[in-house]
């Protein structure tokens, strides 16, 4: 749960609970961009923000979806969600397609799925595409981006889906997410 990391990450601090349990917006975001906060104050302020639709959270929390926890990368993706901010599916389709922080694009490519954006199915496509090569380590996007395409319903993800048939780890939920698509395959 994200109030008992950060709490164990401040170490107890009672600045730690002021921005868990604070209405104050205006002193979450001054954490924001106030230099020398740590990360845990950052990422509490940024949350809190983001889960009220305070769209000064965007950038950090844009920030911590690309951080290699990946439980920092699922609190942002949370609150990102919730933030209604237009510009948050076109920055997560640009960390779920960036070849360079693969490793950490699990989380973008859900959240495109949650926001049903019109920059899901082609980011999902791409970044399943990228995934079909033989050895790829990151199977656990794949079968994100598989699954997030059944969900999304888009008949132009056909054809990638029909490639990942042929991948052993990915050929059940290819089946179940041709199955959920409108029209011929």
């Amino acid at each position: 749960m994200l109030t008992e990391r950060l709490r164990d990450e401040s170490g107890g601090s009672p600045e730690c609970e002021r921005l868990l349990t604070t209405d104050d917006l205006d002193a979450l975001a001054g954490v924001l961009a106030e230099p020398g906060r740590p990360l845990w104050a950052r990422e509490a302020a940024a949350f809190r923000l983001g889960a009220a639709g305070d769209r000064r959270a965007f950038e950090a929390l844009v920030l911590l979806l690309n951080h290699r926890d990946p439980q920092r990368c699922a609190s942002a993706a949370h609150a990102l969600a919730r933030l209604g901010d237009p510009r948050t599916a076109r920055a997560a389709a640009a960390l779920a397609t960036n070849e360079l922080r693969v490793a950490y694009a699990l989380h973008p490519v859900r959240l495109l799925v949650e926001l049903r954006a019109p920059e899901a199915v082609p980011a999902l496509i791409t970044t399943l595409q990228r995934r079909l090569r033989p050895h790829d380590p990151y199977r656990r996007v794949a079968l994100a981006c598989v699954e997030g395409l059944g969900a999304l319903g888009d008949k132009r993800a056909g054809p990638v889906l029909n490639e990942a048939l042929a991948h052993p780890a990915l050929a059940e939920a290819a089946v179940h997410a041709l199955a959920r698509l409108p029209g011929p395959r």
